[in-house]
């Protein structure tokens, strides 16, 4: 029988806090640039489409594993489970379980950048900055550990002291508070990007299906990174999201809230290319530069414009608040699991986890300057690009092949006991037909995406391209 446990004060409390989870830097961050590489509005569609059919669906079967099971990843599987089965379920769910932690050795680093550049605005340390000059000013900053460290360090004990209030208590309210921060903060800065010179053409790019760019970047690959990016978004396949779940009472069905989730999610990374695009267009900057388009293309536009500091302000600690709120999230999963697992107090198995992510955060941080002789994944690479490797090339995309697989076959929870807690409560009901899908086509969908990305990593994928024609 499911322990008691603690609830969501409110069903906005959970939306938002689920929704806070999913809204991290895959949108804001990620979002623009990819979409930049890939062409804008026609990839933009793609990525819309399969959100549908690929990242919602997985959401579902997230929450209602949360919500059934009353714990974190491994209990649910093993509460759930056919009891006449001998295989244990929960077993490579530990495995899985272990990418909330991996992912936050380098979620809480790159936050702390996020919130150094939101003071560094302040402080008018880019003010007459070249492009190249804040190339430049970021290289500096990765080649500094201490200040690093330092943010970190903050971001990481605010986080530990949020969870160690309690569900209700610190992190529901928390999380209230800055999503709603959130979202005031990203209609300024919509607002002020779309009042820009020329930010039309920005829009145009973003939101206009033109193939142009779609068939020079080739098909195959195209259409991998627009299913990988519906995918990833939600963080999906580890227990981010079953947490959540499991806070949560019966007298909904779930499908009506993840329509919700899913809406807020897409509005926010649609919101921030509705940021970028037309502040790239106004100074004629490529949008498809990658990860360096926010620490240093942005930071010269903004800088060039009228009160750029403020804005500058506004937007890093915009994505700061983004970052945040899904790091708090996330470690909630910690928190639970030593609480649910190993019977400690939620003082203590914040301390420890907190303990344990602050010292394990140091390898992300030392592998852009002490360690940075250390190239795990080829030439020019570090140890985040091996941990985001662990994580998002592997143990999400697994994850989730898991979880369908668990949840679809008798084996497992089974299909019938997954559709009754899906559809529990008032609202929309899940339909029972899309259960072939579920069980045949999703599975099949997900490893497709885990294999390209592998095929990717080795260089095959431009080898079966060539072959393709694509």
């Amino acid at each position: 029988m499911a322990q008691q446990r603690e609830l969501f004060a409110s069903r906005l409390g959970f939306i938002l806090m689920t929704a806070g989870c999913a809204i991290g830097l895959g949108n804001v961050w990620r979002f623009p640039y990819i979409v930049g590489q890939y062409g804008g509005g026609l990839f933009v569609l793609l990525y819309f489409f399969f959100l549908a059919i690929l990242g919602f669906p997985v959401l579902l079967m997230e929450l209602s594993l949360g919500r059934a099971g009353r714990s974190t990843y491994p209990g649910a599987f093993r509460n759930l489970q056919n009891p006449e089965t001998r295989f244990r379920w929960s077993g490579f769910a530990y495995v899985l379980f272990a990418g909330n932690l991996i992912l936050l050795m380098f979620y809480a680093p790159v936050t702390g950048w996020l919130l150094a550049y939101a003071v560094d605005f302040v402080r008018g340390v880019f003010n007459g900055m070249t492009p190249a000059e804040c190339g430049a000013y970021f290289g500096s900053f990765l080649e500094n550990p201490w200040k690093q460290i330092g943010y970190t360090v903050f971001v990481t004990v605010l986080t530990i002291v949020i969870c160690m209030g309690g569900v209700r208590k610190t992190i529901e309210k928390s999380i209230k508070y800055m999503m709603i921060g959130l979202f005031f903060l990203l209609i300024l800065l919509v607002v002020r990007s779309l009042s820009l010179p020329n930010a039309g053409e920005g829009i145009n790019f973003f939101l206009d299906p033109s193939p142009e760019h779609f068939i020079r970047n080739g098909l195959l690959e195209t259409v991998h990174a627009a299913m990988a990016q519906a995918f990833f978004t939600l963080s999906l396949g580890i227990g981010s999201i079953a947490i959540c779940g499991s806070y949560i009472g019966r007298d909904r069905s779930l499908p009506q809230e993840g329509v919700w989730i899913t809406v807020l999610d897409t509005s926010m990374a649609i919101c921030s290319g509705l940021i970028v695009f037309p502040a790239c267009a106004a100074f004629n900057i490529d949008p498809g530069q990658g990860p360096a388009l926010i620490f240093v293309t942005l930071p010269n536009v903004f800088q060039s414009m009228p009160f750029g500091a403020f804005w500058g302000c506004l937007f890093f600690l915009f994505l700061s608040i983004a970052a945040l709120s899904t790091l708090i999230a996330v470690f909630e999963n910690l928190a639970a699991f030593g609480i649910d697992e190993l019977k400690w107090e939620r003082k203590k198995s914040c301390s420890v986890f907190g303990g344990a992510l602050l010292i394990l955060s140091m390898p992300c941080i030392l592998g852009f300057n002490l360690w940075k002789s250390f190239q795990p994944l080829g030439e020019g690479t570090n140890v985040l690009d091996l941990e985001d490797f662990i994580v998002s090339d592997n143990l999400l995309p697994l994850g989730a092949l898991y979880l369908t697989v668990f949840c679809m076959n008798r084996y497992g929870w089974g299909a019938k006991n997954f559709y009754g807690e899906l559809n529990t409560g008032i609202g929309w009901k899940f339909p029972w037909i899309v259960r072939h899908y579920l069980r045949w086509g999703l599975p099949l969908v997900i490893l497709t995406i885990w294999a390209i990305g592998m095929l990717k990593k080795t260089g095959l994928l431009d080898k079966l391209t060539g072959l393709l024609g694509a």
